[in-house]
């Protein structure tokens, strides 16, 4: 008796078992940049031209906002203003400019924080920066209405990076915001933003300078450098060259703020509070472009937080399924007639089905291609992790991003909740 109880006992247990539901297997999370937005003070986004470096730095900004309270501004130093398109605003300059919360909620995009922008202004910058660095009134009205000040100052090599440094600089020091992201100038350019401190430290001690302060009345010519001077003096004038002069000489009394602030940006760059974001896509060019400048970085002692690997085909494409499937797919399309397939879809879109079945086996016989691609970019992808501790991958998006939207998607991605890409959250 004992024993067919304990039998029916078993029976119904495993009955039991059977009728619930298998407990799905967890995947891994999907690597997220929040850490990163939620841990430094300073990012500078960086990388080949065209890689939608640009508009992952506005992405970034607007997944900061999403995830923590407090204010982030993103600042371009990138000429194009695509930033201000993608963010639903006409234009911006050097003074930051809050995007509306109103803006937000009309794109149904939640956030919690503020989000700021600007854009370098290099005249704006300069004058800022001659106010600045001037050791007395006098010295600052002087370069200011030098009449070669203007066309000096915007055609110094890299000045528009040097001015750049000292405004992230100036960022950084009024504690205003808690998280700025910068756009750098494309790719091997982007190390030349890094170098403009020193470079500028480097100009108050060369010999150019020395010898543009040296008077113009007062110089010595040898015998071999009257005639340039002659002819200086007849096309240009005699009072060009001592413009000049006197534009350094005024500059020079400057030195020591230039040089102590060079020596800040420079600290600031290897600070543990800054990161940066290296943006790629998963072609031979960028790809090279984007491992070249992770590795000077890391040279330089500059921590690369994250790559993002930017318009990827998604890897499964290059599984044997996948070509199964297509090598399927082909052999029921492209006959004389129309197949079942093509009528069960143009029934769905609408279209001749004719037509859809003419597109669905060019799609399948040319689909090796694709798949060739895909392990091409899943191997690039997997050399560039090696690089960083974080590595994002955003897949091809639909159409072009312009507006808010079109950012919160992206934002989704970078935050490694692609399923909330519709919700915005």
């Amino acid at each position: 008796m004992a024993a067919k109880k304990a039998k029916k006992t078993a029976a119904k247990k495993a009955a039991a078992t059977r009728s619930k539901p298998r407990r799905q297997a967890q995947t891994a999370p999907l690597p997220s940049l929040d850490p990163l937005l939620a841990s430094r003070e300073m990012i500078l986004v960086a990388g080949s031209g065209g890689v939608g470096k640009t508009t992952v730095a506005a992405a970034l900004g607007l997944a900061a906002v999403q995830r923590q309270p407090g204010r982030v501004l993103v600042l371009t130093v990138d000429p194009a203003r695509r930033l201000a398109t993608a963010l639903g605003i006409e234009s911006f300059g050097n003074t930051p400019h809050r995007i509306p919360t109103e803006a937000f909620e009309e794109a149904g995009v939640t956030i919690r924080g503020e989000l700021h922008v600007a854009m370098l202004d290099t005249k704006a910058g300069w004058d800022e920066l001659i106010r600045r660095h001037a050791p007395d009134a006098a010295t600052r009205e002087a370069v200011l209405e030098n009449p070669l000040y203007e066309n000096i100052t915007g055609r110094f090599v890299h000045s528009h990076d040097y001015l750049a440094m000292e405004q992230l600089h100036d960022l950084h020091a009024t504690g205003e915001y808690d998280l700025v992201i910068v756009d750098t100038p494309p790719s091997r350019n982007a190390l030349t933003i890094l170098d403009a401190p020193r470079r500028m430290a480097d100009f108050f001690g060369s010999r150019l300078l020395r010898w543009l302060t040296v008077p113009y009345r007062s110089r010595l010519f040898t015998f071999a450098s009257k005639p340039f001077y002659q002819v200086a003096d007849r096309v240009l004038g005699s009072r060009f060259l001592q413009d000049i002069a006197d534009f350094f000489v005024l500059f020079q009394k400057m030195e020591s703020g230039f040089i102590k602030r060079a020596k800040e940006v420079e600290a600031l760059l290897v600070d543990p509070r800054t990161a940066f974001v290296v943006v790629s896509t998963l072609e031979t060019a960028p790809a090279h472009e984007a491992r070249f400048l992770a590795e000077s970085l890391e040279e330089r002692k500059m921590a690369v937080g994250a790559i993002v690997a930017n318009r990827v085909l998604p890897a499964d494409l290059a599984s044997t399924e996948a070509s199964a499937a297509a090598r399927d797919l082909g052999e029921r399309t492209g006959s004389d007639g129309v197949s079942d397939v093509a009528d069960a879809v143009a029934t769905v879109t609408g279209d001749d089905a004719a037509t859809v079945d003419r597109v669905l086996h060019q799609m399948a016989t040319r689909f090796d291609d694709l798949a060739m691609v895909a392990a091409r970019e899943a191997d690039r992808r997997k050399e560039l992790a090696a690089l960083a501790t974080t590595t994002v991958s955003v897949p091809w998006l639909h159409g072009d991003i312009h507006d808010l939207n079109g950012l919160a998607s992206l934002a989704c991605y970078l935050r490694g909740v692609p399923d909330g890409a519709d919700s915005k959250q």
